[in-house]
């Protein structure tokens, strides 16, 4: 059922999507929609969106009555010397995206409401946390986790749609929720990727043509990955091996691994059972790091 202009606590408006930076306005809408039996999508960004952003968005929208999404770049995860400050913020392109694709609203707080004066609880990840990402980056995964849930406690959503990019990320916020009994439905979406294969990002923009190229190593990697268990390679070192000569492009390799896709802890010396591992990598082409993965 559509819903009527009526019906809604408007904060202002970019045509028909909603703009939020009031935590109070926000939750009440989402609220107000739940009273009226909607079911609420929740979509969280960093902004800068792309096509895999509107792609969750898309889908929160068919599977949902209303999508809300995000745009807060969060400080908490990231570690010094990584790159909030030049992290890019179109807003405006950001709110016209949002537009052409019928989101109903976006929430757009500024640090002092998210984490204002006295803020001292965060949220301890889970175990799922600690390799891969949480061996270079230990507080990262803490910033990520405080921030989604207190994203969850404002919307109040039915379901929160995730990309599986951020695999790790994914995981994570997967044992969150349910470690904590959060009542919001998790939902995983498949990587987006550009015509050349290259996992869309919004820090692809950081990159020039020619480390755009050596970028492609990433999806070159993962793809032997795949064809090599495919064709019944099951030896883990050897898959790995041949991902990393792939990278060798790339100015810093942080990780080519082949793990359980539930632990991301390796599995045993081989792959032993099909549909349990996930190969993932994370490179570093010039100041700009990337990740991937391919589930094996």
């Amino acid at each position: 059922m559509k819903r009527s202009d009526g019906d809604r606590p408007v904060k202002r408006f970019l045509n028909t999507v909603q703009q939020f930076s009031n935590i109070d306005e926000t939750r009440h809408w989402c609220l107000q929609q739940r009273r009226q039996n909607r079911t609420i999508g929740l979509v969280p960004t960093m902004g800068a969106l792309h096509e895999g952003h509107l792609a969750l968005m898309r889908r929160a929208k068919r599977e949902c009555d209303l999508c809300i999404a995000t745009i807060f770049v969060n400080p908490t995860q990231f570690a010094a010397g990584e790159d909030l400050t030049r992290y890019p913020r179109p807003l405006q392109r950001d709110l016209e995206l949002l537009e052409r694709e019928n989101v109903d609203a976006v929430f757009l707080p500024d640090e002092s409401m998210m984490y204002p004066s006295g803020f001292g609880t965060y949220v301890s990840p889970p175990p799922v946390a600690l390799p891969l990402e949480g061996e270079s980056r230990p507080e990262h995964f803490r910033g990520v986790t405080t921030v989604v849930m207190k994203l969850f406690q404002i919307a109040q959503a039915d379901r929160a749609f995730f990309g599986q990019k951020d695999f790790q990320q994914l995981r994570v916020i997967e044992d969150m929720t349910r470690d904590l009994n959060v009542p919001i439905e998790i939902i995983r979406c498949d990587i987006v990727r550009e015509s050349d294969g290259l996992a869309m990002s919004s820090r692809n923009r950081y990159l020039n043509d020619e480390q755009r190229q050596r970028a492609l190593s990433l999806s070159r990697a993962l793809t032997a990955a795949k064809n090599l268990n495919q064709s019944g390679e099951r030896d883990i070192a050897t898959i790995e091996a041949v991902m990393k000569a792939e990278l060798a492009v790339c100015d810093h390799v942080d990780y080519a691994v082949v793990v359980n896709r539930t632990t991301l802890l390796p599995p045993t010396d081989s792959i032993t059972r099909p549909n349990e591992s996930i190969a993932l990598v994370a490179a570093r082409i010039g100041n700009t790091r990337l990740i991937d993965n391919e589930l094996l």
